[in-house]
């Protein structure tokens, strides 16, 4: 095999590397095969499996190498014929009632890297135990160096392979979850980027006879020139400065496999993903007077429990990452899950991250209201009180992660910027939680060398000074 031991490991969602160093042809038949041996022994693989990509580089190709390897393997495989976004993706899974699906795709990460998410039958994304087992048949598949597999023209000629087209399904049942006609005739002008990912021309198609829209880096460029394909504020300049030049209502934006939504206000200003979750939950709760569990990430805002004290319906809180709180959703029936990257997943939907419909429901909650985004965070302030929030990312070299650990475990403060350290939250990182409630959480990426460092606070300038602290602890 390419590399000795096992160098595919599975962090937050799916397994990601560089593409031609880590995440090589060799590497992903790898992870197909163990996915085969997986849906074996769950005796999944009579349902099949779906295959999806991105529009990163190569992404078609690698998925073909998935679908020969799991046709290899006896296992039937519905291979999506163009690129398309992840929840699409796992859509199609609960749509054709397939054993789970593979997504090749690195979501957010800069262009040199790829990745292979799997995702479950419930098209949520899988558990820690899930990809303990799939990493299990991956170990014992680079021992024995034994992959099964099937040429692409033979499987498709043989009926083990089938091309399809999964949009149309999931644009018939995101027009029922939210009035699209309502939509167009608010003739909103919206301004959308697609940050050169696979979620280009799906509000154009959905919303464009009415609204006038008009979209930004909509067509494929692997190379993502000028940004990393992450929705947050570093990353939206052109957006922001389009948004006030057309003078628009509001912008859109999603990551590179469009699983997450960023939103510039009238403005120009960067809206942080816990205002749009709380509003996300504030438009379920107030304006479509609907009920049920609202879930977040530890890094999630705190302006969710007033809310659900306000509206009489239970909180639920996770370590980071889609994979936590999937489970929690379907268990408890959720109204909505949120996490601090821009991913909201819905009831009546999919357990996962959907980027296209969280813009659709904020989209909604602008027209229902009547107000602007400006107007609704002011709304919603009024109701829980200002929240400001920041992320801070430091990339560092691997090998000093234990060395930050180390650092920050042997030097906890009993107070931060003045106030008393109620409690450390050790879930996922360490979190601070202040005695007036403010938070300051410092943890690693699941995906990428990165140590992330988040606060929420009453002020910004509060929340610089505790990403300022934040720092020295971890001494980076």
């Amino acid at each position: 095999m390419s590399l000795g031991g096992n160098p595919i490991k599975f962090g937050t969602d799916g397994w990601r590397g560089i593409i031609a160093r880590e995440f090589t042809f060799d590497n992903v038949r790898v992870c197909a095969q163990g996915v085969a041996d997986y849906l074996l022994e769950a005796k999944l693989a009579g349902k099949g499996i779906v295959v999806g990509y991105d529009t990163r580089f190569a992404s078609e190709h690698f998925a073909a190498a998935s679908a020969e390897v799991i046709a290899g393997n006896g296992i039937k495989v519905y291979l999506c014929s163009r690129a398309a976004p992840t929840p699409v993706v796992s859509f199609a899974t609960l749509d054709r009632g397939a054993g789970g699906a593979i997504v090749i795709t690195a979501s957010h990460n800069p262009g040199m890297w790829n990745g292979f998410k799997y995702k479950s039958e419930h098209a949520s994304s899988a558990s820690g135990e899930i990809t303990a087992r799939i990493e299990k048949y991956i170990s014992r598949t680079l021992a024995s160096g034994k992959i099964k597999h099937m040429l692409l023209a033979g499987a498709l000629e043989r009926g083990m392979v089938q091309h399809f087209d999964p949009t149309p399904s999931y644009l018939e049942h995101i027009s029922k979850l939210v009035d699209l006609a309502e939509l167009r005739r608010s003739g909103l002008k919206i301004v959308i980027d697609s940050m050169y990912g696979a979620g280009a021309g799906y509000f154009r198609t959905l919303l464009g006879k009415g609204m006038e829209i008009s979209e930004l880096n909509g067509k494929r460029n692997p190379l993502f020139p000028g940004i990393q394909p992450e929705p947050i504020a570093a990353n939206l300049a052109k957006l922001s400065a389009t948004v006030r030049r057309q003078r628009a209502a509001v912008g859109l934006a999603t990551d590179g496999d469009a699983d997450r939504v960023g939103v510039v206000d009238e403005k120009g200003t960067f809206l942080t993903p816990l205002q749009v979750f709380s509003l996300l939950c504030l438009y379920l709760l107030e304006v479509r007077r609907q009920r049920g569990a609202l879930v977040k990430t530890i890094a999630t805002s705190s302006m969710v429990y007033p809310l659900g004290e306000m509206f009489k319906v239970p909180v639920y809180e996770t370590p980071v990452g889609f994979k936590y709180v999937a489970p929690i959703m379907m268990a408890e029936n959720a109204l909505i899950g949120g996490e601090e990257s821009g991913g909201y997943g819905f009831r009546g939907h999919i357990p996962e991250r959907d980027g296209i419909l969280a813009g659709l429901y904020f989209l909604d909650l602008m027209v229902k209201t009547g107000k602007t985004p400006s107007q609704l965070v002011d709304y919603l302030y009024g109701k829980v009180g200002p929240h400001h929030f920041k992320r801070l990312d430091v990339e560092f070299p691997e090998g000093e992660r234990e060395a930050i650990i180390e650092r920050v475990r042997s030097s906890l403060p009993r107070s931060i910027d003045g106030v008393k350290v109620a409690r450390v939250d050790p879930t996922d990182g360490f979190r601070f939680i202040l005695a007036d409630t403010t938070w300051l959480l410092i943890r690693f990426s699941g995906t990428e060398p990165v140590l992330r460092i988040y606060s929420e606070s009453d002020s910004l300038a509060r929340v610089d000074r505790l990403l300022e602290a934040g720092k020295k602890l971890a001494g980076v």
